[in-house]
């Protein structure tokens, strides 16, 4: 059975708390694990979760800024100690390559893995699979900053009324499946259409284009909300969300599952952050993310 899950590793913005460690998410899709700007402290993080270097098939840094980038230099190094057996492929806006290399090659250590360098710089695909499509699109922070959004193919779901009237039974519905027709029977004379699922990471960033575009019909979304709402002015100058903003980018959107992270130090309260979120309008399945939370991605509609 496939599992699709997010593990938060940490949610804390800028400084680690006594309660929150820097950044830091992996996503459990199938048999892949994606990390997603793993900040200080991720590699310890991933420990206290359960999560294995082996677990890890990309890394995504959305920016260079330290808290969600400084772990990275651990990662690597965890990766390469415990020669994982596959290759692993890190994305990060191109802008920021002499911080990569800086991180990757942080200190001395015996390169065992193949970690595939594929720099972003510009919105659109970066990898297909055939679980899912991963791309990316730029938000507006004061350094360059991509987001990741991960498309699953649609796929169809058998109508056994339908199958039932063209006479289709037992292993010719397989066949079917495979196909794409039999006995003249087509895949859509059968089936209808399942939407693959989509999730976004969405983190430093103030409104714009590209974090519309990433939130557009997920079933999970995981927004910074740095900032309360009575602090607007303040994200904006510091290139980032409230808790409402986010929640209004998830209501129009139509998300499912909205996940609120990266939190400022100055909050000490999180409860404040799901009742702006409400006041903004949305009604799905609202987390107050915490470390080493573990979220289902939404079964399909």
């Amino acid at each position: 059975m496939s599992v699709r899950e997010l593990v938060v590793l940490g949610t804390a913005s800028q400084v680690p708390t006594r309660q929150r460690n820097h950044n830091g998410y992996l996503l459990r899709w199938d048999g892949e694990g994606l990390l997603f700007d793993p900040g200080e402290g991720t590699q310890r993080q991933m420990l206290r979760a359960g999560v294995a270097a082996h677990d890890l098939n990309r890394i995504c840094v959305t920016h260079f800024h330290g808290d969600h980038s400084l772990g990275l230099a651990g990662v690597v190094q965890r990766i390469n100690l415990d020669r994982v057996p596959h290759q692993i492929s890190a994305h990060y806006p191109a802008s920021g390559q002499r911080f990569f290399d800086r991180l990757r090659y942080a200190t001395a250590y015996r390169e065992t893995v193949a970690l595939t360098e594929a720099p972003v710089d510009a919105d659109g695909v970066l990898a297909v699979t055939a679980s899912y499509t991963l791309e990316a699109r730029r938000l507006s922070h004061p350094v360059e900053s991509y987001g990741y959004r991960l498309v699953e193919p649609d796929g169809h779901r058998m109508l056994p009324g339908r199958l039932a009237a063209h006479g289709i039974t037992g292993p010719d519905v397989g066949r079917l499946q495979r196909e794409g027709t039999f006995n003249g029977v087509t895949l859509a004379d059968v089936s209808e259409v399942r939407r693959g699922q989509r999730f976004a990471f969405v983190m430093d960033t103030r409104l714009c284009d590209g974090v519309h575009a990433l939130a557009e019909g997920c079933d999970l979304l995981v927004i910074e909300s740095t900032f309360l709402d009575e602090d607007a002015a303040l994200a904006h100058e510091h290139g980032h969300l409230t808790a409402g903003q986010a929640a209004a980018v998830a209501r129009e959107a139509g998300v499912r599952h909205l996940v609120l992270t990266h939190f400022s130090q100055r909050y000490p309260e999180p409860e404040e952050f799901e009742r702006q979120a409400r006041a903004a309008g949305f009604e799905g399945e609202l987390t107050v993310a915490h470390d080493l939370l573990r979220v289902p991605v939404p079964k399909r509609r």
